[in-house]
Parts: C-alpha cells; structure tokens; sequence
C-alpha cells in the first residue's frame, strides 16, 4: 500500500546497523513526523539501505512530503506493522504563496429581505 504523507519531523533517530542471516549488511534509520491536522499525529518512519542518505538532506523542523509503504506480517499469532519511507522531499507551501482571493468591493452585512413591496389584492407580503 503506498501513501503519502506531509508532515513536519520532530526527531530523527541515529542508524541501527546489522547483518543478516544470509550475511548480508544492512542499515535502517527511523524519524518521527508530525502531521498537519487539526488533530496532530505522530508516526515514526523508517528508511532502509541506501534511503537512508535522504534523511540527512533534512532537519528538525522542516516540512517535508514522505513517500511510504504500510506493510504488516505475522510472527507467532501477533501482527507487527512497518512504515517504510521510499521517498522524502521538500513540502510545497500549503496555500502555493498565493495571497489571500477575497473580493475588496464592500459586502452589504444584512441580506436583502424586500422581496417586493406590491401586495397583491388579498394583502399577501409572500413574493411567491
């Protein structure tokens, strides 16, 4: 499943290295984004191999758009999920730097409610 993520990073943690069963080195490095909503997540990504170099293009603080794939597995009857980030770049600002599109001509505060003011013969005010 990929998604798409903007967010604000809040912590980035140092690289876990390791080897493998086959022998093979591999490295991981995981970082924590903020999400702009009115009701802010936290969730903690991590890059893996050679991904992980995109990371350090970035600092605490910066709004950035994150690339990732949810992906869940079964180990013993419990199920553990990944959030893994395939690509990081820079945020677009959210409102593209436009200025702000109201109209400068005045607006009339209350609403026009004379809807006619010839009444018909049975002195009915109703315009329909």
């Amino acid at each position: 499943m990929a998604l798409d993520v903007i967010g604000k990073i809040i912590q980035v943690m140092d690289p876990v290295r390791g080897t493998s069963k086959a022998g093979k080195d591999w490295v991981k490095q995981e970082f924590v984004l903020e999400t702009q909503e009115t009701y802010p997540k936290k969730i903690c990504i991590g890059m893996m191999g050679d991904k992980t170099n995109e990371i350090s293009k970035f600092r605490v603080e910066d709004v950035v758009k994150v690339h990732l794939n949810l992906e869940s597995r079964e180990y013993n009857g419990k199920w553990y999920t990944n959030v893994n980030a395939w690509k990081i770049e820079q945020a677009m600002a959210s409102n593209g730097g436009a200025t702000n599109n109201m109209s400068s001509s005045p607006v009339n505060p209350e609403p026009d409610m004379n809807y006619g003011n010839s009444a018909d013969a049975s002195g009915d005010d109703l315009p329909f």
